[in-house]
């Protein structure tokens, strides 16, 4: 994958006060899937980015990259 910015996971986290650990928890995935979403080397399937977004308590749109203004 490229080295463009799709995600804002990791901002968001950081927004919340949260951790990558207590998201994967909240999940029930990997961890290591969660920091290669936060560092933009994988992303996360659509299905996942609707439960990050319920986690973090936060609309889906807001967890992306918007790309025109």
């Amino acid at each position: 994958m490229s080295d463009k910015v799709f995600n804002r996971i990791k901002a968001v986290l950081a927004e919340r006060g949260k951790t990558n650990n207590w998201l994967a928890d909240q999940l029930g995935v990997n961890r290591v899937s969660v920091s290669k979403w936060c560092t933009n080397s994988m992303q996360p399937t659509v299905e996942m980015l609707f439960r990050i977004a319920e986690a973090l308590d936060v609309e889906a749109k807001d967890l992306l990259v918007a790309r025109k203004k």
